[in-house]
């Protein structure tokens, strides 16, 4: 091809500096601009709060729909660091909704890890017409105020202030997004999950955009998983089971909680760092790995099972098998365009220990209930 039918050159690249290239490319950073990522953008924004529970520098977060089509995250932490306030403590708050990345937590077992690309508040900030910062701390109150990622203004310091905290305020943009309608029943269902699995997370989510008819819910669940497969399944049998554990050779903790109900359907679910995991992972191979250890093991104990006859296959675990497998860890490895595979290898073997243990002995401890779990399981060979 001639340079003459070929205009391409260096004078045609473009360098977006800042928060340009969220605004340019806004799916790269929350997936879509229709609803899907317009309610990513509200999970990013609370991610960072509830962050701040889990680091145990905070009690409670809460989500507000406000009247005026904005969002407000409110925490009751001891306040974001405000540079003009010549807090010295971390990254300020100016740097954390200015600068991609600025401010979020190095990925460990006792962060979420819900985000695109780590981008934090700066993406929120970017593509929100408006965006208002309220931090309480040290006895006064500062307020921090931009439009499309851009201040407007030096942040104030607007009076005393009582407490501490921090309070983010942000009305999503036009220009962005599809539509500006958000799901309350998507947000609540986000926020369960989180709370289900994370036992000290103490949400609130109010919609205060129907003055006629205001919503509101609470999300904390100090049961964990167990809970939340006691309230999904209706289970013939006496308990639901579950148990959660360190495992130094995945640097990490499981957690699982299982039981065998009505249904003929079998349903495992797997999260990683809260994460969920719908591409699987070395966590549910584990699972399943050490679940059918038990009932073989179990079987051939009631003589179901010969010792000629083969183990039971990890993937047929018996009809109305619903399970919860989390996983957190201090280096998750996610694999794939969409980070929904766990590839951590130590977790398989981790995992597969730690549930081989606990089911053989909740098994052992009721020889009925054993029976009649091993009756919803063919004895098959391996696949």
């Amino acid at each position: 091809m001639s340079e003459e039918s070929n205009p391409y050159d260096a004078s045609m690249i473009v360098v977006l500096e800042g928060l340009d290239a969220v605004r340019k490319r806004p799916g790269m950073y929350i997936g879509s601009v229709g609803e899907r990522g317009l309610h990513h953008l509200v999970f990013e924004a609370a991610e960072s709060a509830l962050n701040e529970i889990l680091y145990g520098t905070a009690g409670r977060v809460g989500i507000t729909l406000t009247a005026d089509g904005g969002v407000r995250v409110a925490d009751d932490g001891g306040g974001r660091p405000v540079g003009h306030a010549g807090d010295e403590d971390g990254p300020t708050l100016e740097g954390c909704l200015t600068v991609l990345g600025c401010g979020v937590p190095h990925v460990d077992r006792r962060s979420l890890c819900g985000g695109f690309a780590g981008v934090g508040l700066a993406v929120v900030n970017a593509l929100s017409s408006r965006l208002r910062a309220e931090v309480r701390r040290d006895g006064a109150c500062w307020t921090l105020e931009y439009e499309r990622g851009v201040r407007v203004s030096e942040p104030t310091r607007s009076g005393p202030a009582e407490g501490s905290g921090t309070v983010i305020t942000f009305w999503p943009d036009a220009e962005i997004f599809e539509t500006l309608t958000l799901s309350f029943d998507t947000l609540a269902d986000h926020f369960r999950e989180l709370a289900f699995l994370n036992r000290d997370l103490d949400i609130t989510l109010t919609d205060d955009r129907d003055p006629g008819a205001p919503r509101g819910d609470r999300f904390h669940v100090p049961g964990g998983v167990r809970d939340w497969i006691t309230q999904q399944t209706a289970s013939p049998y006496p308990e639901v089971t579950g148990f959660e554990r360190e495992c130094s050779g995945m640097e990490g903790t499981v957690e699982v909680a299982l039981c065998w109900g009505d249904s003929d359907d079998e349903q495992v679910t797997g999260y990683a760092n809260s994460r969920p995991t719908a591409g699987g992972g070395t966590h549910e191979l584990g699972f399943r790995d050490g679940l059918a250890a038990a009932l073989t093991a179990c079987a051939r104990e009631q003589r179901i099972l010969t010792p000629s006859d083969p183990d039971l296959a990890p993937t047929r675990l018996g009809a109305g098998l619903t399970a919860i497998v989390s996983v957190k860890l201090d280096r998750p490895e996610f694999e794939g365009a969409l980070r929904d595979r766990l590839g951590n290898g130590p977790a398989r073997a981790c995992v597969a220990e730690a549930v081989r243990e606990h089911v053989a002995t909740w098994l052992r401890a009721d020889p009925t209930r054993a029976a009649a779990v091993l009756a919803r399981i063919p004895a098959v060979t391996r696949d």
